[in-house]
């Protein structure tokens, strides 16, 4: 029987079940992958990190939903110039990416660089545990999100590193904006825009 895909609102609670679930799902992404290049230690790891951003950033900033078998991060525009990780969080971070910290700082510097200025929702991440891939959690985080997003007339923005989802993510309406090759020979990032749509588009 396939586990439920209906969004609910995601709780701090809902971090033993969110970081695992997002490590596995984000495995073999091409930048995590470059972060986290040992692959012994790599979910373990993963699973702290995404622990930490939602326990400590986005819970208390961001709109976070989940399923059973995934989870996405949006924030809105009013709750973009909270929802960056404070002095103790980025410590915290620091110690997980080890001696790969400076290239996650070039990243995230890299991709704030070309982050748009107009009113918009940020999809910080999103992702399904791939156990249950093809049963539709993805969607339905994508689609409930976007749904606020249209309802409050604004559009929406992206960063994918894994090229194969990008089909996925103009299936729903998002275009690629820019292509940006991450520092010190890393992954290739495409920042991808989506317009608002009214009930006439849907």
């Amino acid at each position: 029987m396939p586990i439920t895909n209906t969004p609910k609102v995601a709780r701090v609670d809902d971090a033993p079940l969110i970081g695992p679930t997002l490590a596995r799902a984000f495995d073999d992404d091409p930048m995590m992958r470059w972060f986290f290049p040992d692959g012994a230690s790599r979910e373990a790891a993963l699973s702290r990190y995404f622990t930490t951003i939602f326990t400590r950033q986005y819970v208390h900033h961001g709109v976070c939903e989940r399923t059973e078998a995934a989870a996405a991060f949006w924030v809105p525009p009013e709750a973009q110039a909270k929802a960056v990780p404070d002095a103790e969080t980025i410590q915290e971070l620091l110690d997980i990416l080890g001696d790969r910290a400076g290239l996650f700082r070039d990243a995230v510097e890299t991709a704030a660089r070309h982050t748009p200025q107009e009113p918009h929702w940020y999809l910080a991440l999103i992702g399904a545990d791939p156990a249950a891939q093809g049963q539709g959690h993805g969607a339905a985080l994508l689609r409930s999100g976007l749904g606020k997003a249209d309802a409050a007339g604004l559009p929406a923005y992206l960063e994918s590193s894994k090229p194969s989802n990008l089909p996925f993510y103009e299936h729903f309406g998002f275009t690629v904006r820019a292509e940006l090759r991450l520092p010190g020979d890393g992954p290739t990032l495409w920042g991808m825009w989506r317009r608002p749509r009214g009930p006439a588009d849907a």
